[in-house]
């Protein structure tokens, strides 16, 4: 199945619903990993349901990509957060496919003002991601929608720091993460780069909420000070912590 229903927010019983969809493609499955914990950050967030949907090769049949079941699920969420590999520069080829593929919500306005996301991985350590996270928001951009970007201080900038600190690469266009070409799935990304992607997927499901249900949001502000000292106290947490709420910040 393209499509897995990763579960609704917990304690959700007096909020709002909405419906946070990540859709990724994955060649060797370090982009699945970096998708799954964004969905589970999005999962914290009460009343979220999220959906995780992989654009699979085998859907893309010469040249063209199709799969009735996605975009009318994807018509429905209220937010879409895209997601592919970085290669050569650019996005994979599978998720032009996908892309191309949204040329009928383009010329009907359907994904108009749902909220957007992106994110990104590479074995470089630069790889040129940003080249990939500006397509993905110019493609949010020309459908209507409204972008979000990762909302984290950078980390791994001054010599304390560390490959697991959260936003370790900065940026804040999309998410980044990378991994090395020799190691699988299993050793995808860093640790300070999943907790930025549940961090960025809470972010995003709570956005959602304020924007559809006007569930109010107290916007997460800290200093490059204080972003550090989070980072270095998420080294010695579990994962479980990785939430901006369950963080403390």
């Amino acid at each position: 199945m393209a499509v897995k229903d990763v579960g609704v927010g917990v304690d959700n019983e007096e909020a709002p619903a909405v419906t946070v969809a990540v859709v990724y493609h994955s060649v060797h499955g370090h982009t699945r990993v970096l998708a799954e914990h964004l969905a589970e950050g999005a999962r914290l967030v009460p009343g979220a349901r999220v959906h995780l949907v992989e654009v699979r090769a085998e859907d893309v049949v010469a040249g063209r990509w199709h799969d009735a079941e996605v975009l009318a699920l994807l018509e429905r969420s209220d937010a879409i957060v895209l997601g592919c590999p970085t290669l050569m520069g650019s996005v994979s080829a599978v998720f032009k496919a996908f892309m191309e593929a949204a040329f009928t919500p383009f010329v009907t306005q359907a994904w108009k003002d749902k909220l957007a996301g992106g994110f990104t991985m590479s074995a470089s350590q630069s790889g040129d991601k940003l080249a990939v996270l500006e397509q993905l928001a110019v493609f949010a951009a020309q459908l209507g929608m409204q972008w979000i970007g990762v909302g984290d201080m950078p980390g791994n900038n001054w010599s304390g720091g560390s490959r697991d600190d959260v936003n370790r690469l900065g940026s804040w266009l999309g998410l980044m993460s990378q991994s090395h070409a020799d190691q699988g799935p299993e050793q995808a990304g860093s640790r300070g780069d999943l907790i930025t992607a549940r961090r960025y997927g809470e972010r995003i499901a709570r956005l959602t909420q304020r924007w559809v249900n006007a569930v109010p949001y107290e916007t997460d502000r800290m200093t490059e000070h204080e972003a550090r000292a989070l980072s270095a106290s998420l080294r010695s947490a579990g994962m479980e912590a990785a939430g901006t709420e369950a963080a403390g910040a």
